[in-house]
Order: structure tokens, then C-alpha cells, then sequence
């Protein structure tokens, strides 16, 4: 504690911690908070010459176990006092920010000067810029955007055994070497800690259009999926609820959206969340076509339409609080986020109600479908200890069933620890090597987040 003490100073140490994320925690020896990336490089320096295992914590919003201690004897290093953005160039439409920064800084900044950073993972108040590129995380606009690791060109990284190095940088072309940027991106803290990052930006669509239809059924909402695709227009957000999803958290959709979707406050319909961006004549465009094509397959319920700045803000702060709806309709729930080839969708939505039904447990699923990346979730009574187990058992389930259908058993959570071992599964024998190697080749003694991302 006084050697740790001396590199980051005695305020910024703690002794005998819990922490961790929203899926797990776990008890630390220690917690440092550096100041800069010179006091990371020593205090990795100082543990890997201790034989000191690290977790690495960001704002510990993620969904995998990824910041929690296997075991108390580890230094957990907070990122938390890197909240400097190094230099914003609006005219270049680029950003260095220092891992601690949260997401919605970066964006809030990019929107100020009429730009966009459009990678939006949940929880953006919380999540730090760091531990969204070290999981590499998406959210409902990756479907025209692309996740976070899309928009990073360079990295601020500190390696084993102390080494401070950058890949990448301003640029916005780099082939020199391996991409060690892109093998730190969604690396999950085991092949390096991120300090810093020097993002791309773009001009931020004048205007963004909401499109809102309910289907009757699963099948006629994942048909209208596919229609949207072959027609050619590129939303920037491709979102569905499943009918079960709707249930526990249709009561809360804005009435005169539940008016205008031909809803009764009972019907459970299938739900699809589409928006439209650009320029404004660009985006309406976009829009109507998109409306024409929901019109023209079966089993239409209603579209909204609604252009009001504030009815579109509602309609996507109801979609962002579809999660904590879902978990308070029994007291707790489990989800994941396999992903399947799009043409699965159906298969996979309507799987995961059969495996809640045959583990005893309600299910439903929500996601975004443009991606085929469904929070499956299986809703449980946190007074009954057996339901966790069954919930357990059933992701063994949706994972088999994920990769039956040629998919991913995460979609943009990550490995973590609730999913270790899951990946040799999904891989062939010499891709699983390759993966084990390289974590062998740059920590060689296992101790940047040991556990985690195991194959």
C-alpha cells in the first residue's frame, strides 16, 4: 500500500475493496486511481514485478463480470481521474480523450459543434470511454454507424510489463504493422489498459425521423425486417420488442403513440423502432420509404410517424428504459446478447420463449434486429434462489441455440466472466489457440484481468 501509495499518491489508494459491474462484483486487496498515463505504466510496472494480478475499471456500466475480482489479492486500477479531452478539433472532426471520459462527454462535446460521435451503449452518463472501447460497444444506431471500435484511430495503451505505447493517432489512414489497435479494441482489459483515444467524428444529420409500427406477430415483424433491407434505404437504427417485451413495458409507450400504432393498452403486438437521419429532405425521404415498405406485407397493426422533437425524444427515452421495465415485471431478470445472421431472427426470438418455457421461466427478447443482436432475457422472482439456476441453465440453452443458427453468443456485451469458455464453442480448435496465444505472448504471466475473455 505505501509502494502504490508513493506512485499515485496516499488520497487516492484504498484498502479492501468491493466493485465491479452491473453483472457482478467482487473483493480487491486494493484500488488505485492514477492521475495520468505515466502513473497507469507504473503502477502495471509495479504489479506485474510483484506478481500482482490488475482489473482494470471503468465505469463499471458493462454487462459481462468484466471489472470484477476473481480474487481479493488484486490491484483493481480505476481510470476514473483520466476525464481530460487532450484536444478537440471540430474543423478536423477528431477527438483525444483520455480513457475516463464519460460517453455521453464525448458526444455532448462532437453535438456543441455540430458534429457526431455516434456510438450510444446504454448507461452513457456512466460508461467511460475506455471500458467502451475495451468491450468495443454498440447500441441501437451500430446498424448504420457501427460500434465504437469503428470510430477509434488511435490508442494511448499501457502494455506489460509498464510499457506506455500508441498505435495509431490523428491519422485517419494506418496499415504500418499488425493492428494492435484493433486487437486492444473489445480486448476487455487483458491485453493492455487504455488511457487514451483519438476518435473520428462526423457532421452530426440536421434531422432525425422516428418511425414506430406494430405487427401482429413475430413472423410478420421479422418479414417487415427483411422488406426494409430490400429496399435499399439505410436506417440508422433498425430496433424490435418482442410481444412478451411489450407486455411488461408497453404500458409505459406515450399514449398518443399507443393511439396512433392502433394499440389497446392490453394488445402485446410486435414492435419495430426505425429512424431516419440526414438532411431534412434527405431523412423524410428515407422516412416514407420506410413507411412504404412496413405497408406492404401482412399483419400490420398501425405506424406513427411522429416529427415533433419531443415525441421522437419520448418515443426513444421509452425504448431506452424497456430494460428496467422488463427487470421490475417479476423483481429481476437475466439477459443476453447473442447475435444471429438476420435471416435467423424469427428462429431466435421464437427460441427463446420455448427455452424460458422449458426451464420454467417467462421469457421475451428485445434488440436491435438490424444487427440480429437480441437481449434475450428470462425474468425471474428474486425471493426464489431457484429461478437464478434455471436462468443459468436456459443462456446455456440460448447459447447453443445462437450458434445452431450460425450466430454469436455475444453481440456487443462481451466474454467477460459469465461467458468464459463459452468461446471454444463458437471457434474451431486453432482459432481458440490463436486467441490463447496471443493473450500468452503480450501477458505472458496472466495477470491484466486474469479470467476474463478466456476462451
Amino acid at each position: 500500500m505505501r509502494e502504490l501509495a508513493a506512485i499515485v499518491g496516499s488520497e487516492h489508494v484504498e484498502e479492501a475493496v468491493r466493485v465491479g459491474d452491473t453483472a457482478q462484483v467482487g473483493d480487491a486487496r486494493a484500488l488505485v486511481r492514477p492521475g495520468d498515463a505515466a502513473e497507469v505504466a507504473a503502477v502495471v510496472a509495479w504489479c506485474y514485478d510483484h506478481d500482482v494480478a490488475m482489473v482494470p475499471l471503468g465505469g463499471g456500466s458493462g454487462y459481462a463480470g468484466g471489472a470484477a475480482p476473481l480474487d481479493p489479492d488484486v490491484v483493481v486500477v480505476s481510470l476514473e481521474r483520466l476525464t481530460a479531452v487532450r484536444s478537440f478539433d471540430p474543423g478536423l472532426w477528431r477527438m483525444e480523450a483520455q480513457a475516463g471520459v464519460t460517453t455521453e462527454t464525448v458526444a455532448r462535446r462532437a453535438r456543441e459543434s455540430g458534429l457526431l460521435f455516434p456510438p450510444d451503449p446504454g448507461a452513457a452518463e456512466q460508461s467511460q470511454l475506455g471500458g467502451t472501447i475495451a468491450t468495443n460497444a454498440g447500441g441501437p444506431h451500430a446498424f448504420k454507424y457501427g460500434v465504437t471500435g469503428d470510430w477509434v484511430t488511435g490508442l494511448e495503451a499501457v502494455l506489460a510489463p509498464g510499457e506506455l505505447v500508441r498505435v495509431g493517432g490523428p491519422v485517419r489512414k494506418d496499415v504500418a504493422g499488425y493492428d494492435l489497435r484493433g486487437l486492444l479494441v473489445g480486448s476487455e482489459g487483458t491485453l493492455g489498459i487504455i488511457t487514451a483515444a483519438w476518435l473520428r467524428l462526423v457532421p452530426a444529420p440536421e434531422t432525425q425521423l422516428v418511425v414506430a409500427a406494430a405487427f401482429a406477430g413475430t413472423v410478420a415483424g421479422c418479414d417487415a425486417v427483411e422488406r426494409v433491407l430490400a429496399g435499399g434505404e439505410v436506417p440508422a437504427a433498425i430496433e424490435f420488442l418482442d410481444a412478451a417485451t411489450m407486455q411488461a413495458a408497453g404500458g409505459s409507450l406515450p399514449g398518443e403513440l399507443s393511439g396512433a400504432l392502433g394499440l389497446a393498452r392490453e394488445a402485446t403486438p410486435f414492435v419495430l423502432l426505425l429512424e431516419a437521419d440526414g438532411a431534412a429532405g434527405e431523412a423524410r425521404r428515407v422516412r416514407d420509404a420506410l413507411v412504404e415498405a412496413l405497408h406492404e406485407g401482412e399483419g400490420l397493426l398501425g405506424v406513427a410517424a411522429p416529427e415533433a422533437t419531443a415525441e421522437v425524444r419520448a418515443l426513444w427515452r421509452w425504448r431506452a428504459g424497456v430494460s428496467h421495465a422488463v427487470t421490475a415485471h417479476r423483481g429481476a431478470k437475466l439477459s443476453e446478447d447473442v447475435a444471429v445472421p438476420l435471416d435467423r431472427l424469427r428462429e431466435a426470438i421464437e427460441g427463446t420463449l420455448e427455452i424460458g418455457a422449458r426451464h420454467g421461466l417467462p421469457a421475451c427478447s428485445w434488440g436491435h434486429a438490424g444487427d440480429g443482436n437480441l437481449h434475450s432475457t428470462f425474468m425471474l422472482d428474486p425471493d426464489a434462489p431457484d429461478e437464478r439456476a434455471r436462468a443459468d441453465a436456459a443462456a446455456q440453452s440460448l447459447f447453443t441455440l445462437a450458434l445452431e443458427l450460425g450466430g454469436t453468443v455475444t453481440g456487443e456485451h462481451g466474454i467477460g466472466v459469465l461467458k468464459a469458455g463459452q468461446l471454444r464453442r463458437q471457434w474451431a480448435p486453432a482459432a481458440v489457440a490463436a486467441h490463447q496465444a496471443i493473450k500468452a505472448a503480450l501477458d505472458p504471466k496472466d495477470l491484466l484481468n486474469p479470467g476474463k475473455k478466456r476462451a
